[in-house]
């Protein structure tokens, strides 16, 4: 091997060394889990109550693992919807102030495909259904293995929807406020016609870390109050990193000098 064949070699393998270094710290280890709510358990629940371990009140009659609906005392008025639930035929989802059911096809309003239950709903989980008007509270994940300084993308399909009931007929708004430790973001303000539903709409939102371990929170917000309450959904939620802009390069020209390497040897074979 002449040289300059040899240089090259020893570039590559510098390459390889640090791809090998820089690849796994991009790729940090965080613990976020459970985003598309399929994974239930019964730890957190009001005293007295009995496990539904599927549509109810979170934190009142079932739980989504990982996931805490309100604070100590102040429970969220947030339900779980599985996807094998009917969201909007009795009995809904039972709470703390009876049953919910949520207007949509077959009683009421425009729902193709009957996207609020069933293989339509984002990710093919459950979904989430929080009032944006009444009791509300902050679902939330604590999360740890953030790299401080780092950025994280948090990506979620979500939906308008309105409770259904013979007094719940005006149009509403509804929104999600998204929150990563003290930063705090919001989806647009959707308007959602009287007995409508919106339909799924798929959103992602970047946060900078400012410690290793931060809430991730989802608070519903909407118009115009409780005499029409607008609930706003959520499904299918992810928490990723992104490479860091040096990390990146440095994959970058990796490659591009074992690209290059390996021209330099094929040319050298051929002599």
């Amino acid at each position: 091997m002449n040289p300059r064949d040899k240089k090259f070699a020893i570039m590559i393998g510098f390459s390889a060394i640090a791809l090998s270094i820089f690849i796994p710290s991009a790729q940090a280890t965080i613990s976020f889990a459970n985003g598309n709510f399929s994974a239930l358990s019964c730890g957190t629940l009001q005293s007295g109550q009995t496990c539904t371990n599927g549509a109810g009140q979170l934190d009142f009659n079932t739980d989504a693992t990982d996931w805490t609906n309100g604070t100590t005392g102040n429970l969220g008025y947030t339900f779980l919807f599985p996807s094998t639930t009917a969201a909007t035929t009795s009995p809904g989802a039972t709470g703390v102030d009876g049953a919910l059911e949520l207007w949509g096809l077959g009683n009421g309003s425009d729902n193709p495909g009957n996207a609020l239950t069933g293989s339509s709903i984002p990710g093919g989980g459950n979904f989430i259904a929080s009032d944006g008007s009444y009791e509300i509270e902050a679902l939330s994940q604590t999360i740890t293995g953030l790299t401080n300084g780092d950025t994280y993308v948090v990506g979620f399909w979500w939906a308008g929807a309105q409770q259904e009931g013979v007094n719940y007929t005006a149009a509403t708004t509804e929104q999600w406020q998204v929150s990563l430790g003290s930063q705090t973001q919001s989806t647009a303000f959707v308007d959602n016609a009287g007995e409508g539903f919106t339909g799924w709409m798929y959103q992602t939102l970047t946060f900078t870390a400012t410690g290793t371990s931060e809430a991730l929170s989802f608070l519903a917000n909407g118009t115009p109050g409780s005499s029409e309450p607008p609930f706003v959904l959520l499904a299918d939620v992810s928490f990723t990193q992104t490479p860091e802009p040096g990390t990146l390069t440095m994959m970058l020209g990796g490659f591009g000098l074992i690209g290059m390497g390996l021209f330099k040897s094929k040319r050298w074979f051929k002599r």
